[in-house]
């Protein structure tokens, strides 16, 4: 047995030569692989479903036992197996942060294992010991089928590169082409706490498909032509530095009687639309139920069957334009006077002292405006030493924190509010109550400002929401 280790665990996916792993780990006295034990349809191996006592129904209901009782039983050798991204997660959420169990992570080559993977499923060979036996066939390359393999995999992959992070562990990485070296399989040992070594690796399966990809792809010019438009770097992901939001829940607004929960998003339309839901009741904005926490909530889910929850976008360059006039300006908003107080000292942010004062022009607000939007690109990338406020947040980072607790089943746009909320209204029996749209004036109208410069800062800063969301470049 190991001293460093109860077990491993050999993280793979079909067709990436861990069977043949496996084997050549088993030549070793005392390390003992155990195959797929948590496999959906069987327990280690094809046609075996029970192992140290334990069948089927019992390792659905208590995975964990299988896991106790391999480690128990594992005798002088360390005992392992083989898990893929579609094993049961409640073993992986087990197995994962614990460093008391090895892992070796095997990888191959994405597109051999998809083309493998084909073959075998047409040929129905999934192992071969004798080249006489050999089945051979062209398949057909699909697009979505590959992609749809290529997302569980990166899925999975980072899922366990977080995972070894975030608890300081490091694994083993073994590649396909790798485990028949047997200096590289020996090291491997090592890690694992092997006493023994390997003069060679094991002999007895066989490289099923030795040929290239041209012999083994039917439309093998279509798969290259298709496989030149993936993105296989993901150059057009958006770096995202912006820290993950909570719900915010003592936020919400809730009516007393009727089922509908306003989930606003700060910097938005909020305090139109609680008229407006105070209205539906004829009752005072002041009497809607709001700093509730989750408990409470879920009481009031539970009290309205059918309840419906909804929330209201506004557009990026409204939003930040909003934000800059009610919370930065103002030298008597006490909730954002340190923030105000850095932007001016240490961002140089050209606002009057006293606020909005006689003399302060439209020319000097836009100034003050770019300052606070390069602030704000600074601020989301995690490039200041300000933590990013709800109010700068991203809508699309609010409404991903949101879904913490609960997802809104409408997302409205402030521009459809006219329409949209008294059809909702209507489908909760309150008919015919119209909404005003009534916002607060800026001291100068977004339009006076506005520019090329300013909407390219915008799309930068919340470039998420543009491409979630579908805006436009903001017209009057």
């Amino acid at each position: 047995m190991s001293d460093r280790f109860d077990a491993f665990v050999i993280f793979a996916e079909m067709r990436t030569g861990s069977n043949y792993l496996e084997a050549t780990l088993n030549d070793l006295p005392d390390l003992n692989c155990l195959g797929e034990v948590y496999n959906p349809t069987f327990i280690g191996h094809h046609n075996t479903f029970e192992m140290h006592g334990i069948d089927m129904d019992r390792r659905e209901e208590k995975p964990l036992d299988l896991l106790d009782a391999i480690i128990e039983n594992a005798g002088d050798s360390l005992p392992g197996f083989r898990f893929f991204h579609d094993h049961d997660p409640r073993v992986l959420d087990r197995i994962l942060p614990d460093p008391r169990i090895a892992k070796v992570i095997l990888t191959r080559n994405p597109l051999e294992s998809y083309v493998s993977r084909r073959i075998a499923t047409e040929t129905g060979q999934w192992r071969l010991t004798d080249m006489k036996h050999q089945k051979s066939a062209k398949v057909e390359f699909r697009l979505w089928e590959f992609e749809t393999m290529l997302e569980d995999l990166q899925s999975f992959q980072i899922r366990l590169q977080r995972g070894l992070q975030t608890t300081g562990q490091a694994a083993f990485y073994i590649r396909y082409e790798d485990i028949n070296d047997v200096e590289v399989v020996n090291g491997l040992a090592r890690f694992l706490g092997s006493r023994n070594a390997l003069e060679a690796t094991n002999s007895k399966l066989k490289k099923q498909n030795p040929s290239d990809l041209k012999q083994k792809v039917e439309n093998y010019d279509h798969m290259v032509r298709s496989l030149a438009k993936l993105d296989r770097f993901d150059l057009s992901r958006t770096p995202n530095f912006e820290p993950a939001r909570h719900a915010a829940v003592p936020g919400f607004v809730l009516m007393p009687e009727t089922g509908l929960m306003f989930m606003p998003i700060r910097g938005a339309a909020l305090d139109p639309v609680k008229d407006w839901m105070a209205g539906l009741e004829g009752i005072g904005a002041d009497k809607l139920l709001t700093g509730l926490k989750q408990k409470d909530i879920r009481q009031w889910m539970r009290k309205h069957p059918g309840h419906r929850s909804f929330t209201v976008l506004r557009h990026p360059l409204e939003r930040a334009y909003h934000v800059f006039n009610s919370c930065i300006l103002p030298a008597d908003r006490p909730a954002y006077a340190n923030i105000r107080r850095v932007l001016k000292n240490r961002y140089n942010l050209p606002i009057p002292k006293d606020g909005l004062i006689p003399g302060y022009y439209a020319d000097q607000h836009k100034e003050a405006f770019i300052a606070f939007l390069n602030f704000l690109k600074g601020n989301l990338a995690g490039q200041t030493s300000l933590k990013v406020e709800q109010i700068f947040a991203s809508q699309t980072a609010l409404i991903q924190g949101m879904g913490n607790f609960a997802l809104p089943d409408r997302i409205l746009r402030e521009e459809d509010l006219i329409e949209e909320l008294p059809r909702l209204a209507a489908s909760l029996g309150h008919a015919g109550r119209e909404f005003d749209m009534a916002l607060p004036e800026e001291p100068f109208p977004l339009a006076e400002i506005n520019d090329s410069e300013i909407e390219s800062l915008i799309f930068d800063i919340y470039r998420k929401d543009f491409l979630n969301f579908g805006f436009q470049t903001w017209e009057p």
